[in-house]
């Protein structure tokens, strides 16, 4: 950052606010991520159907008491409320009613211009958390991407990565750990 230019951040409570009082509206590209508002990138049409394929694999493998939650708010802690192209929550959608749930127990961002973003900064993000179960949809290497086992890194972003990384292709399964009866082939979520 160059000197003399000052920036203010933001926090769960204050962007809440900014919503609440007309600033930002519904649908609005921008995301708090670690107390920045963050411009989301557009979506093309392949990404698009790649959020719709991943909540329809989860939607017919998962039973009752999960909501599926595509491109919904996340109250992660005081400076960050991301929006993952899928989050999973226990419950059903009258528990949240009054806040965004705070811990889903899969977030999924599907990637194609944004596989870094995903990977270093919204990755840190998700492990700082403590979210247990993060996967990235790679639709540049068409294959899932399953992180877990979050760790304190201080050379990561916000200072937690995750330990373990596998890679599934397409021809593979994989299950999240909230649900491990429930396997989803990952063909059934490329485009």
């Amino acid at each position: 950052m160059s000197e003399g230019i000052r920036t203010r951040r933001w926090t769960r409570a204050e962007y809440d606010r900014l919503i609440a009082i007309g600033v930002f509206q519904p649908g609005d590209p921008v995301e708090l991520l670690g107390g920045e508002l963050v411009v989301s990138e557009p979506q093309s049409s392949e990404h698009y159907v790649a959020i719709g394929l991943v909540e329809t694999a989860l939607r017919a493998t998962l039973g009752r008491g999960w909501v599926i939650r595509p491109q919904g708010p996340v109250a992660l802690d005081d400076e960050s409320e991301p929006e993952p192209d899928v989050a999973l929550v226990p419950g059903e959608w009258r528990d949240y009613l009054r806040e965004h749930p705070a811990q889903p127990v899969l977030v999924v961002e599907v990637a194609l211009s944004s596989l870094r973003l995903d990977r270093e900064h919204k990755g840190s993000l998700y492990a700082r958390a403590g979210l247990r179960d993060y996967w990235i949809l790679n639709l540049v290497d068409r294959v899932l991407e399953v992180y877990r086992e979050p760790v304190a890194d201080d050379t990561a972003s916000f200072g937690w990565r995750y330990a373990t990384l596998a890679r599934f292709g397409p021809d593979t399964s994989v299950a999240p750990l909230a649900a491990p009866e429930a396997s989803l082939r990952v063909s059934d979520l490329l485009p």
